[in-house]
């Protein structure tokens, strides 16, 4: 008889499809103590499937069988996001979406901290923590569009114009400098936009959030985008001259 000694390593389905199965857990605990509509089932449902493949794929990729205490966290608030999608579309009872929002949006900088304490630190995690912040951006400020008109589902927008952007301007990818602003900028978000979905602030109050939402929201995209497009034309000027000397060896051999 032959015993292997091989280390055995956890499927990176593992964890997706348990995530899965949790997230259907909490549509159908929704379903029963407010009820779904078919578009919130639908939206949902599909949230789940297309979150839970592309961490599967992902986990895939960069060879990770397992998610570690921070990326659970992250996938946790992931789960409550697709909760508070259903219910949106649901158009269920506002204490309940802000509450669950509020859970989530509690719950970030935790996943963070606990990758720096443990040294688990990601690209994987920091993406996937980045992509889950702005899709709760993107509901809620749906939902505030609802409401208040849908200028304001541009604050949710920003993020996936900004990437839709890059594909044709590559540079827009390059690495940003951490700045503190930009994470104050992207707290704020969230905060204000659970306030005002809330329905707490009198109308003009709540347009006011949203106005300051957006236009800081601009101001910080603005800024990054300047610092970008300047450092694309440093690092143009830097290959011209190390390749005009180049060319010009080449041409005189």
């Amino acid at each position: 008889m032959t015993i292997s000694t091989a280390t055995t390593t956890t499927s990176p389905l593992r964890a997706p499809l348990v995530g899965f199965a949790a997230h259907l857990l909490l549509l159908a605990a929704l379903a029963g103590l407010v009820g779904l509509s078919t578009w919130g089932w639908v939206a949902g449902a599909g949230y789940g499937t297309v979150l839970c493949g592309l961490l599967a794929m992902a986990l895939h990729r960069t060879g990770m069988g397992d998610l570690g205490w921070a990326n659970l966290v992250t996938f946790g608030r992931a789960i409550l996001t697709g909760g508070v999608t259903a219910l949106v579309l649901s158009d269920a009872p506002t204490a309940l979406v802000v509450t669950i929002a509020a859970v989530a949006l509690a719950m970030d900088g935790v996943d963070g901290q606990i990758a720096r304490r443990t040294g688990t630190t990601t690209a994987l995690g920091a993406r996937f923590d980045m992509e889950i912040d702005a899709f709760l951006i993107l509901v809620l400020s749906g939902a505030a569009a609802l409401e208040y008109g849908w200028w304001a589902l541009a604050i949710g927008a920003f993020r996936y114009v900004f990437v839709a952007a890059s594909w044709v301007a590559p540079w827009l990818t390059a690495p940003l400098p951490p700045k503190f602003s930009r994470k104050v900028v992207a707290a704020q978000q969230g905060i204000m936009l659970a306030v005002v979905v809330s329905g707490l602030l009198p109308a003009w109050l709540a347009v006011a959030a949203l106005a300051i939402a957006l236009g800081s929201l601009t101001w910080s995209f603005g800024t990054d985008i300047a610092w970008l497009y300047r450092a694309s034309r440093v690092r143009e000027v830097a290959r011209s001259r190390w390749s005009a000397p180049r060319r010009h060896a080449l041409a005189t051999r």
